[in-house]
């Protein structure tokens, strides 16, 4: 691979902005510096923008296998890297499901043969394959998974012998989805009582609600103090969970993390009138209360990452009565410009924004050299426009699914280029076809 030169970066990485020449050889970071020279290197000025590491997506559904008319790993991942997303961890719930070695080394090969960008792919724990999970390396892949509401997929894990076993029969990061179910199918049948199949969108915050977010968090949280085992939370809803987790210690010392994701922080039940089911996701957006309590908390700490949940849905499954509507959409190519949008407003800083989306999963996951820009380190890496809008249409996004959320809003900053392993794999809308995506490693 040619080396090639970033001219006149901004540079953010750990907490600071500052203007530097990068130089990349072969998959690496070779030199940072200032007025770095290479007569053989191919340059490219990035005057006016900004240089941030390639961000790390820990929870997206790209659908591959078994679901594939909704995405693959080759679309959404080819999609992620227009959104400057360089590394992705691909959840379980598919068909069939990742909860054997075997299946999870099958996932791997896909990746392997299609993904646009660096990939990981957690285990899937169930109510009855604690045993296989006992014989998965360490550093075999990025985690564990379960779900402990039900979820697209019925991968839920409601026997709590197990789960005590789960939780103590693993180092890896355990990542949960925190929903009561027994709550959820309470309110789920007093709100059908009322109107059958065909029930308010602007309900399903008040069927997944509060409560039952609540209730399973704050019961895995005791799990993980109980056991000693690594816990972290994914998707954060609800102000009320806040108090569940720490600021006073660095992550770096935590046992307990947590995530929030772009559609917490952007919509609100506000949004329901206008986006319908496209807004529907699992946990439910609640009110502007709450995306206030996890704006807060994701400035001072208590949440760690900022991540998207990509779960693409074709539009027509989700033009459907509420109960038949599925939950989730497609994030990963709008997630950084949405966050580099609230930067714009005023509301976090590009350092905070670096260290919740490339920073801190590094950390929390004990990848191996990426997340940074360092010298020795791989090259993922972003250059962003901070002058320049574009507005989010069905025709300029890469979804498989064909749709966004985010349809009709400008933007106010754009993805100019991604880095992939050192290979230039976007460029101002257009794709390298080559793919120089890499399995992640671990550091554990």
């Amino acid at each position: 691979m040619a080396k090639q030169l970033i001219k006149n970066a901004r540079i953010v990485n750990e907490n600071k902005i500052f203007e530097a020449d990068v130089l990349l050889q072969d998959d690496r970071i070779q030199k940072i510096g200032k007025d770095i020279s290479d007569a053989e290197a191919k340059v490219i000025d990035a005057q006016g923008k900004y240089l941030l590491p390639g961000v790390i997506d820990d929870q997206v559904h790209f659908r591959e296998p078994g679901l594939t008319h909704k995405g693959n790993i080759a679309s959404e991942s080819r999609a992620a890297i227009a959104g400057g997303i360089t590394t992705f961890m691909e959840q379980p719930n598919t068909n069939p499901q990742t909860t054997t070695i075997e299946k999870l080394e099958q996932k791997f090969a896909m990746g392997k043969a299609s993904s646009y960008a660096n990939y990981s792919f957690p285990f899937g724990g169930t109510n009855d394959n604690l045993e296989e999970l006992k014989r998965l390396d360490k550093n075999a892949c990025s985690g564990v998974k379960l779900f402990l509401g039900s979820s697209t997929g019925n991968m839920l894990v409601d026997n709590e012998e197990v789960l005590e076993n789960i939780f103590r029969s693993t180092e890896m990061v355990i990542s949960a989805h925190c929903e009561d179910e027994g709550t959820i199918r309470r309110n789920l049948a007093k709100y059908k009582e009322e109107f059958g199949d065909d029930i308010p969108i602007k309900y399903h915050p008040l069927i997944r609600s509060e409560e039952a977010c609540y209730l399973s968090s704050s019961k895995a949280i005791a799990l993980a103090k109980k056991t000693g085992a690594r816990l972290h939370v994914f998707h954060l809803s609800t102000g009320k969970e806040m108090e569940l987790f720490r600021n006073d210690i660095p992550l770096e010392e935590k046992k307990i993390t947590s995530e929030v994701c772009i559609h917490h922080l952007w919509f609100s039940d506000a949004d329901y009138d206008t986006k319908g089911t496209l807004i529907k996701w699992n946990p439910a957006v609640k009110t502007a209360e709450d995306r206030s309590k996890l704006w807060a908390a994701l400035l001072d700490d208590r949440i760690d990452v900022i991540a998207s949940d990509h779960a693409p849905h074709l539009l027509e499954e989700k033009d459907n009565v509420y109960t038949k509507a599925p939950s989730g959409g497609p994030l990963v190519q709008h997630a950084l410009p949405a966050m580099l949008q609230k930067h714009k407003e005023g509301m976090l800083s590009l350092e905070k924004l670096v260290e919740k989306m490339c920073h801190n999963p590094t950390k929390l996951f004990d990848i191996e050299k990426r997340g940074f820009i360092r010298e020795g380190y791989y090259a993922d890496l972003v250059l962003v426009d901070l002058e320049s809008s574009w507005e989010a249409t069905r025709e300029n996004n890469f979804y498989k699914c064909g749709w966004s959320p985010f349809e009709g809003f400008t933007f106010d900053a754009k993805i100019t280029h991604t880095f992939v392993n050192g290979h230039l794999a976007y460029e101002n809308g257009s794709f390298s076809e080559e793919r120089n995506a890499r399995r992640l490693t671990f550091d554990r």
